[in-house]
């Protein structure tokens, strides 16, 4: 219990440790200092102060007989790229570049620029493959 005097007032204050429950927190969000804590108490648990995060977490799961899960991964799609010889790409850029003079007679502005880009796109790739 704490007695603070601020001018006339006298205030009590108590002050509580913070007393978190094991199964409060998951392993992999403790600390490296609460995991350490957690695992001095284990018996068998050898070089605690030298283990790593990882090998703090694999030590104290083994002792509590929790079998360790692995994160859950999110597996992305994989979408198979098309690849265009030089000629279909030239093909490609001569037909966009029919839609941007389109775009340019009806003055859609945000059109043009796509397609500027996406020209620009296919002419680097020609000079790649005209490269390799």
């Amino acid at each position: 219990m704490k007695i603070r005097n601020y001018g006339r007032k006298i205030m009590v204050e108590e002050t509580k440790k913070k007393g978190h429950k094991k199964s409060e927190k998951s392993l992999e969000k403790m600390t490296v200092k609460e995991l350490r804590v957690i695992a001095m108490e284990i018996p068998r648990a050898v070089a605690v102060h030298d283990m790593k995060k990882a090998e703090l977490i694999v030590c104290i799961k083994e002792a509590r007989g929790i079998k360790d899960e692995g994160p859950v991964k999110i597996k992305k799609k994989v979408v198979a790229k098309i690849k265009l010889s030089k000629s279909e790409i030239k093909g490609k850029i001569k037909q966009l570049r029919e839609e941007k003079t389109a775009a340019q007679a009806s003055k859609n502005r945000k059109k043009m620029d796509f397609l500027r880009r996406r020209i620009s796109h296919l002419k680097k790739q020609t000079r790649k493959f005209a490269a390799a």
